[in-house]
C-alpha cells in the first residue's frame, strides 16, 4: 500500500517535470539525470516518512484515544443517568405506594373521628334530654308546691271558710290536674 502511493508521487512529480523540462533535442534514458532525480525523490520521501510517519501515527491514535475516551465517558454518564433514572423510579413507585397509604389512613382516621364525634354527640344529647325531663320535673313539682302554697295560704288567710281535709285534698286534686 505504501509502495503504491509513493509510486503515484513519484508519478506525478516527475510527469509534469519530464513534459516541461523537455528540449527539443534528443535525450535518452541513459544520458538524461532522470537516475539522480528519482533517487533525490526517493530519499527525500523516505526522509518524509521517517520524520513525518510517527508524529503523524502519535496524532492519530493519541486522537483515537481521545475519541475512546469521549466515548467512555459519554456512557459512563449514560450508565449513571439510565441509574439515577431507574432509582428515580423506584423513589416514585415507593412515594405512589405510601401515599395510597397514607390516604386509607387518612379515610380510617377520619371514620373513627367521626364514630368518637358521633358517640360524644349521643352521649350529650341523652343527658340534654335528661336534664330536659329533669328540668320538666323540678319545675312540675315548683308548679305543684307553689299551687299547694297558694291554696294553703289562701285557705289559712281566710277565716270565713272552715277547711276541712276533705276539702284541701279536693282542692289541690283540682289544681294539680
Amino acid at each position: 500500500m505504501k509502495i503504491k502511493i509513493i509510486a503515484l508521487l513519484a508519478t506525478v512529480l516527475f510527469v509534469p517535470s519530464l513534459v516541461l523540462g523537455a528540449e527539443h533535442h534528443e535525450v535518452s534514458l541513459f544520458s538524461s539525470d532522470f537516475f539522480y532525480r528519482v533517487l533525490n525523490f526517493s530519499v527525500f520521501i523516505g526522509l518524509v516518512y521517517y520524520f513525518a510517519v510517527n508524529p503523524i501515527k502519535a496524532f492519530f491514535v493519541g486522537r483515537t484515544e481521545g475519541i475512546a475516551n469521549q466515548l467512555d465517558e459519554i456512557e459512563a454518564k449514560l450508565q449513571a443517568s439510565k441509574n439515577e433514572r431507574l432509582a428515580a423510579e423506584e423513589n416514585l413507585l415507593k412515594a405512589e405506594a405510601k401515599a395510597k397509604e397514607i390516604v386509607s389512613n387518612a379515610g380510617d382516621e377520619a371514620k373513627i373521628l367521626s364514630d368518637n364525634i358521633d358517640a360524644k354527640n349521643a352521649t350529650a344529647l341523652e343527658n340534654l334530654e335528661k336534664q330536659a325531663i329533669e328540668k320538666q320535673e323540678l319545675s312540675s313539682k315548683k308548679a305543684t308546691q307553689a299551687t299547694i302554697d297558694s291554696l294553703l295560704n289562701d285557705g289559712f288567710d281566710n277565716s270565713d271558710i272552715a277547711v276541712d281535709e276533705a276539702k284541701v285534698v279536693s282542692l289541690i286534686s283540682n289544681k294539680v290536674a
